[in-house]
Order: C-alpha cells, then sequence, then structure tokens
C-alpha cells in the first residue's frame, strides 16, 4: 500500500514537472517574439502612442477644481480619463508630433494670443536618444523639444505588452505623465 501511495505521489510529481516546464518554455516563447516585435517597432521608427489616462502633477489648484466637480466621473486631481479626447505621440523617422492635452498649472506665461493649451510640437526633436533595459525588457526613449521660450523633455518607457508611459517636463509649466497603447502606424 505504501509503495503504491509513493508511486502514485511521485507520477503526479513528475507530471506536474512536466507541465510546469512545457508553459515555462512556452511562456519564453511568448516573450521572445512579444520582445521581438517591440525591437521592430522601434526600429522601423513609425510608431503612435495614443494616451488613455493622464496623470498631472498634485497641485492645489487641481485639487480645487476636483473638488468643485468639474471632472469627469471616473477621472480625479490626479489621475484624469481620456477615454474619447483625441491624442497621440508619433514618430516618423527622426520626425515627431505630439498632440497632448495638459491638465496642471504653467509657471511661466504662455505670452498674449496663444491659445496653445496642450503640449503640441511638429518637427525634429533637438535632442533624443533610445535604449534597450534588458533587465526590465523595455525602451527608453528620451527627446528634447525647444520651441519659443519653453523646453519639453519627454521621457518615454515602452513595454512588451505594447504599453507605454510619457512624462513630460517643461520649463514653464507643471509635469504631467501619461499612459496608454503603442502600435505601428500603418502605411495606408
Amino acid at each position: 500500500m505504501q509503495k503504491t501511495m509513493k508511486t502514485i505521489v511521485l507520477g503526479v510529481i513528475v507530471v506536474l514537472s512536466m507541465l510546469m516546464l512545457g508553459c515555462r518554455s512556452s511562456a519564453i516563447k511568448n516573450d521572445a517574439s512579444k520582445i521581438d516585435h517591440l525591437h521592430q517597432l522601434v526600429a522601423d521608427r513609425t510608431y503612435e502612442i495614443n494616451a488613455d489616462w493622464a496623470f498631472p502633477l498634485m497641485t492645489q489648484g487641481l485639487t480645487s477644481l476636483a473638488n468643485s466637480g468639474l471632472f469627469m466621473p471616473g477621472s480625479n486631481a490626479n489621475r484624469i480619463d481620456l477615454m474619447g479626447n483625441f491624442n497621440f505621440l508619433k514618430v516618423i523617422g527622426d520626425s515627431v508630433a505630439v498632440s497632448l492635452p495638459y491638465f496642471g498649472e504653467r509657471r511661466m506665461g504662455g505670452g498674449y494670443g496663444n491659445n496653445d493649451n496642450g503640449i503640441n510640437f511638429s518637427g525634429i526633436p533637438d535632442t533624443s536618444s533610445i535604449q534597450w533595459n534588458e533587465k526590465k525588457n523595455r525602451y527608453q526613449i528620451k527627446m528634447e523639444v525647444k520651441q519659443k521660450t519653453e523646453t519639453l523633455q519627454f521621457n518615454i518607457s515602452v513595454f512588451t505588452s505594447l504599453k507605454a508611459n510619457i512624462n513630460v517636463n517643461s520649463t514653464h509649466r507643471t509635469s504631467i505623465s501619461y499612459s496608454g497603447d503603442i502600435k505601428a502606424i500603418s502605411g495606408d
């Protein structure tokens, strides 16, 4: 009886080990294909990031707006739903086009007649770099843009899940972050 029990336990251990190894190898294959896809996406330099959420720096002004009930349901002073809000960060070769809504405080004046309240840019960044972080399986893309009197620094993290985070620092405004999805821009 004891010998039969040992045989059953040993058989269960062997089956579980095989299942775990099989799942692990398919997970490694899946991760490798995701990494290859991400490498190709970034190497082609024709991609677009669409933000789903904005994360402004929490300030007294934003807290006052939240307390007055001016944010959409599901949003608050430090997490704003961008559903239905057209926005993008596009990279096509060396050129970048950015149109992101801005929520936060302007620290320096935007100039007279400046109706541009969002973060908007179209052209070639003054500086840019792309680094692959092998430990974290993600790309770090950095860009700096100077326009008129304001300098914008973009720090973008792109993950194998095709999720992306965009952090924007400005010389004139409080910092803001965005999260969303990255996809290839089709040639249509």
